[in-house]
């Protein structure tokens, strides 16, 4: 498998800038996933579905962090340098549904390739860093790439370009699912998570958990339309839209939650 990562600066950079609850407020949100509540939203309902084993060895590896609290790291370091090759595992290209089979990664990565090299990482114990860096990683990006603008058509930069006016204050359509129509609700990622998974059935659940990496980016490339196609006058946005896509960004929210602990349970049980 080719590392893309690991260099003793890597090693160093990692060391120093481990994410504590306490860095995360220095967080811009602009172009990163989901956001600091949605990425908690995510990590927090994963935790629910852990495993105990896994669970408690989870815990252990992050120092007593949860996933919650970690999911955020991987856009928090977007700030150190060391880390710019990182940046493309955030999203992918995805013209159409008819080019995933015939998809291949860029030379510098992509979200696809970058959640599979991670999820092997932890199921070989072999890391191009260390198990904590793996397991920050994997919480964020699985959140990422069920944002369905994380897998754009390569024509906007995922929505970026799209500029809108939300609630009549400048914005892009990228932001709006990152964060604002999250912040709309005022929740803590807690009561966030409560909320969303209060309308998940539990045959959902179970089919969530057996589907696989090219589902997931399938889904967003299928749901991105609807990000779009439901924009009306993109200068007026703001209650209309959150009514038309609030189920849409529940159940992505909620999937990856769930599918971010069943790859780990997978994961930790292939060892």
């Amino acid at each position: 498998m080719t590392v893309l990562l690991g260099t003793s600066n890597l090693h160093k950079h990692y060391n120093m800038k481990k994410l504590t609850s306490i860095f995360a407020i220095l967080l811009s949100i602009n172009s990163f996933g989901w956001g600091l509540t949605g990425h908690r939203v995510v990590g927090h309902i994963a935790m629910d579905y852990l495993n105990p084993e896994v669970k408690a060895h989870v815990l252990d590896v992050l120092e007593g962090e949860d996933l919650a609290m970690v999911a955020n790291w991987m856009d928090f370091i977007k700030s150190e340098r060391s880390y710019d090759s990182l940046k493309p595992y955030h999203y992918c290209t995805i013209l159409h549904l008819d080019s995933m089979d015939t998809h291949k990664h860029p030379a510098k990565g992509d979200i696809w390739m970058a959640i599979d090299k991670f999820l092997t990482e932890i199921e070989t114990g072999q890391y191009s860093v260390d198990e904590g860096f793996a397991l920050r990683a994997i919480a964020h990006l699985i959140g990422d790439v069920h944002q369905p603008l994380h897998c754009g058509r390569g024509t906007d930069m995922g929505g970026n370009m799209v500029q809108v006016k939300w609630f009549y204050r400048k914005s892009n359509l990228h932001r709006v699912w990152d964060s604002e129509m999250i912040d709309y609700w005022k929740m803590s990622y807690t009561e966030y998570s409560d909320w969303a998974m209060a309308k998940v059935k539990q045959d959902q659940v179970a089919q969530w958990q057996n589907s696989s990496l090219e589902d997931w980016i399938r889904e967003s490339v299928v749901a991105r339309d609807q990000c779009y196609e439901t924009m009306g006058d993109p200068e007026r946005m703001g209650y209309r839209y959150i009514y038309d896509n609030t189920e849409l960004l529940n159940q992505r929210l909620t999937q990856a939650g769930v599918r971010l602990a069943a790859a780990l349970n997978k994961a930790y049980a292939a060892r």
